[in-house]
């Protein structure tokens, strides 16, 4: 089912050469899975001699995942199928993310994105993934949060509280790792094999995708780019460093804007257009371009990838402006021993940690990737 998501169809020939199975045990196999409705055959293809090839590709309808992030600022709640099409999503603003609003969200949303599929298909969710950000009781001065409130969510068991409620299969994962499944599974149009994923948020994260699969780590914290410390000096010109979280996030941005009498909420209302936000945007692309070219040199030191493939929870035009700032960095950077790297948007876009998050229940039934992500 990887090869076939991969390749978008595929015959029963190709795959067998391509896994190096037998032809019988594809057929079984391809047999099986159509008749548990997760393949659907596609139109005869006719080559020049011999029987047309019947390629397979994935139902749409076959299985769904739902996700629930929890963001800084807002929770979402996202019905996916196989194939990764939003069914059905729900938003919810919030000052600051606590338990009881959190479980209020779910109870509410979780009737409203049912009832976008048959009582059928509805036996087909094989679970809830939830993306939720690494230690999130950790920042609460940037947060702007009480740091009572913040702490709840050290004692709060994910899977057993929403189990509860839904009574599914529950799948923990890190916010900004749930995005890069999402980029893995349904975008990486270039076929890249290995990849830094940034995603630009409230705060700025990553994951790491390596031989094609999602690399989550040993504590499921692999690419945790916002908490990479800088080296910089300070006012008295002595040495220290800052985490990239408080150069290249959301709320940064925020601030700076504040401190020039804007008015914010455009910035969490809408991920389409900020209007002209003027020079103070120009200012802070400037310096998270600044912080992604560090990361990324960083990284390549360590992992020689591919590519860095950046999206966020941002417009589309303010994203393409930080890849080409950062593509100008890297490019004026020492590289010395350090191999290059192409630098590119994400194709999902602000949606990314939502979809990821549903994916969750997809990719640990159907994918490679579930021996890396079921223990978390």
């Amino acid at each position: 089912m990887s090869l076939i998501r991969q390749h978008g169809s595929a015959p029963k020939a190709e795959i067998a050469q391509k896994t190096g199975l037998s032809a019988q045990a594809v057929t079984v196999i391809i047999n099986s899975l159509e008749a548990e409705s997760l393949l659907i055959r596609k139109d005869p293809q006719r080559g020049k001699v011999g029987q047309p090839t019947i390629p397979f590709a994935l139902n749409p309808d076959g299985a769904f995942g739902i996700g629930l992030k929890v963001g800084r600022r807002s929770f979402d709640l996202t019905l996916i199928d196989l194939l990764g099409n939003i069914r059905a999503t729900l938003h919810e603003n919030c000052a600051y993310p606590t338990v009881q609003s959190l479980l209020t969200f779910l109870e509410k949303g979780l009737g409203v994105l049912k009832m976008s599929l048959s009582d059928e298909l509805a036996k087909r969710i094989l679970g809830v993934g939830v993306a939720t950000p690494y230690e999130i009781w950790n920042w609460t001065e940037e947060a702007g949060a009480p740091k009572t409130v913040l702490n709840e969510w050290k004692s709060f068991d994910f899977k057993e509280k929403i189990n509860k409620i839904v009574h599914l299969p529950v799948y923990v994962c890190n916010d900004d790792t749930a995005a890069c499944s999402a980029e893995l599974s349904f975008g990486n149009p270039a076929r890249f094999s290995d990849f830094l994923y940034i995603f630009i948020g409230t705060f700025i994260g990553g994951g790491v995708v390596i031989n094609e699969t999602l690399f989550t780590g040993k504590k499921g914290n692999a690419g945790a780019i916002g908490s990479l410390p800088r080296p910089m000096l300070n006012s008295e010109g002595q040495l220290t460093s800052q985490q990239l979280i408080m150069q290249s996030s959301l709320y940064i941005l925020e601030k700076m804007l504040k401190g020039d009498g804007y008015n914010t909420d455009i910035l969490w209302s809408s991920k389409e257009y900020w209007g002209d936000l003027g020079p103070v945007l120009d200012k802070w692309i400037d310096q998270v371009a600044d912080g992604l070219a560090y990361a990324a040199l960083c990284s390549l030191a360590i992992f020689d990838f591919e590519a860095i493939v950046i999206d966020g929870a941002i417009p589309i035009n303010v994203r393409e402006k930080i890849v080409l700032a950062t593509k100008l960095k890297l490019s004026q950077a020492d590289h010395r021993g350090i191999n290059r790297c192409e630098v590119q948007s994400g194709s999902i876009g602000a949606k990314a940690q939502s979809v990821g998050c549903a994916n969750l229940p997809l990719l640990i039934n159907f994918s490679q990737d579930h021996a890396s992500l079921s223990h978390h």
